[in-house]
């Protein structure tokens, strides 16, 4: 069996559906390609997409669709709630099967340099891919955003990868090799973004929090709540009701309820099936048990 890897690229757009949809076009038009999902906030203001495909097939359609970006949204005119520095923000390629997670670092060394070269888009590389330390983090990439990377980026610690040091309309981008990650809001019955941003402080990695967590503090301006918005980047050593369960007493103590969660993009059913042991307080269960599971088998 031919190796599969899973792309799963963030665009600096999710309001203007015509926008994303061409976007997306791009996607499709590569053979071999399948779109899996996409999902678009227009509070935050992006659209993250998830495409699978052999190497070479996901690698073009990353392409194809950062410079279908990069013609189609202006940085200059960009307003949202997620911290963005690029019309095409980042674009993470992730091992699924018969692929080495070198392979995919080879891979997004190969786009950014594509990026740079043709597009005139500058490109760091991040995650797996980076080639120093302390961009293995995407904030750290992405700190100051579009607006502050603008000065930054002329600076000798903000070169990029690739491509000028100088900012175009479309920003910059991210791209990185990772291991798969989960996208994970939970809304807050309170309007006071202060609450938010305090929860996320208490469980994100960088503030002494859990390890492999990282978190904002944000406001859903079109819903009138404030919204703990989180990537799950290791599932497997901080469950999703683990967080779910802190955010829900750190909201508690603030005398605020949580009204409930949402996964943005595709999850691991893993995680879903831990989460629905914790609560259910499911004694012995095996992943056999899953009906779809024993059908695949």
């Amino acid at each position: 069996m031919a190796g599969i890897i899973e792309c799963i690229p963030n665009f600096s757009e999710g309001r203007r559906q015509e926008v994303i949809e061409q976007i997306l076009e791009e996607i499709r038009s590569v053979k071999g390609v399948k779109l899996l999902d996409r999902s678009s906030d227009p509070s935050h203001n992006r659209s993250v997409v998830t495409f699978i495909g052999g190497p070479e097939q996901v690698k073009e359609a990353a392409f194809r669709a950062a410079r279908k970006a990069a013609l189609l949204i202006d940085m200059d005119l960009h307003r949202g709630e997620h911290p963005r520095m690029g019309a095409t923000d980042v674009i993470p390629f992730i091992p699924v099967s018969g692929v080495s997670m070198q392979e995919c670092i080879e891979l997004a060394r190969q786009l950014g340099q594509r990026m740079g070269e043709e597009l005139g888009i500058p490109v760091y590389l991040y995650e797996e891919a980076a080639t120093q330390a302390e961009r293995k983090n995407l904030a750290n990439v992405r700190k100051g955003q579009y607006e502050g990377l603008k000065e930054a980026i002329r600076d000798s610690a903000r070169r990029p990868d690739f491509g000028p040091q100088e900012l175009p309309k479309a920003g910059a981008t991210a791209v990185g090799a990772r291991h798969p990650l989960i996208a994970y809001n939970i809304n807050l019955a309170t309007a006071d973004v202060g609450i938010a941003k305090q929860i996320a402080k208490a469980i994100r990695g960088s503030s002494g929090g859990f390890a492999s967590v990282k978190a904002l503090g944000v406001m859903i301006e079109e819903r009138n709540v404030a919204q703990v918005t989180i990537n799950m980047c290791n599932y497997r050593e901080v469950p999703l009701h683990r967080v779910f369960e802190v955010v829900k007493s750190e909201a508690a103590r603030c005398g605020v309820n949580v009204t409930g969660s949402e996964i943005v993009g595709l999850t691991p059913q893993e995680a879903l099936l831990e989460a629905a042991k914790f609560y259910l307080r499911l004694e012995g269960f095996e992943t056999r048990q899953v009906l779809e599971n024993r059908i695949a088998e």
